[in-house]
């Protein structure tokens, strides 16, 4: 691993009991500091996996995943502290209001209840959020919620955050202050793992891609490189599908 490599995938492989093919299959790429990292596939193609992987919620059969050189089924609780997780689905109590949840969520990292509601009110403000702070989850629209997700996985300041579908199901508001926002993020220093199906958004975010069907990894470019060495398509969407095939995979 190289001084500017923060996570090294190593011929990763993952089975589920009871299944005959592996969920990831010898799956091999890495993610250098700074990188905004897309890993892109269609659905059950072994993007969750990956990602849970990483965030030492599965730990695989074979292979390794290393974050600053540390093993993730071994060095779970330092690795904790570096990284940041924004899953898919909303994990939010709707009976407490934005602030109690942030802050229950940033005593689980051990922060300080004067550092973190410090945190917690630049969070809100920077996302459009502090006028709702003492109003219940309940209350929140899908965008609302996002948002608040989105402050649950920063609220230690993570050096490597991963996304998972942040931006799923929400209107074009809510997105554009979330893009913003990641991109500044970005910019600051912090390193992005970052999985969607809306190839508009990764085009527009990411430098690196990884694209992953049926278990196997397919590619690694940046999306500039992949629409140079496919000059029969017109945007990113198009690649994907040349590569992954048009079949339905509901």
């Amino acid at each position: 691993m190289s001084s500017t490599t923060i996570l090294e995938f190593q011929s990763v492989t993952k089975y589920y009991k009871g299944k005959t093919e592996p969920a990831v299959d010898h799956v091999s790429f890495s993610i250098n500091r700074g990188d905004f990292f897309g890993l892109l596939g269609p659905n059950g193609a072994g993007k969750t996996t990956s990602i849970s992987i990483i965030s030492s919620l599965l730990k695989p059969c074979s292979g390794s995943c290393l974050i600053y050189n540390l093993d993730s089924r071994t060095h779970l609780n330092k690795i904790k502290h570096f990284i940041g997780v924004v899953p898919q689905d909303i994990a939010l109590y709707d009976s407490l209001s934005a602030n109690e949840n942030l802050i229950y969520f940033g005593s689980l990292y051990g922060l300080s209840l004067k550092k973190l509601k410090s945190t917690i009110d630049e969070l809100l403000t920077e996302l459009g959020l502090i006028h709702v702070k003492n109003k219940k989850i309940s209350t929140f629209s899908g965008g609302m919620k996002r948002r608040i997700n989105l402050i649950a996985g920063l609220l230690h300041a993570p050096k490597l955050l991963i996304l998972d579908e942040p931006m799923v199901g929400i209107d074009v508001q809510s997105k554009n202050v979330i893009r913003k926002f990641l991109q500044k993020l970005n910019i600051e220093g912090t390193t992005i793992i970052y999985t969607s199906h809306i190839m508009e958004d990764v085009q527009k975010l990411c430098n690196q891609l990884g694209i992953i069907d049926k278990g196997k990894l397919i590619t690694t470019a940046s999306p500039n490189e992949l629409l140079d060495s496919h000059k029969d398509c017109n945007n990113l969407e198009d690649v994907f599908l040349k590569l992954t095939g048009e079949k339905l995979r509901d």
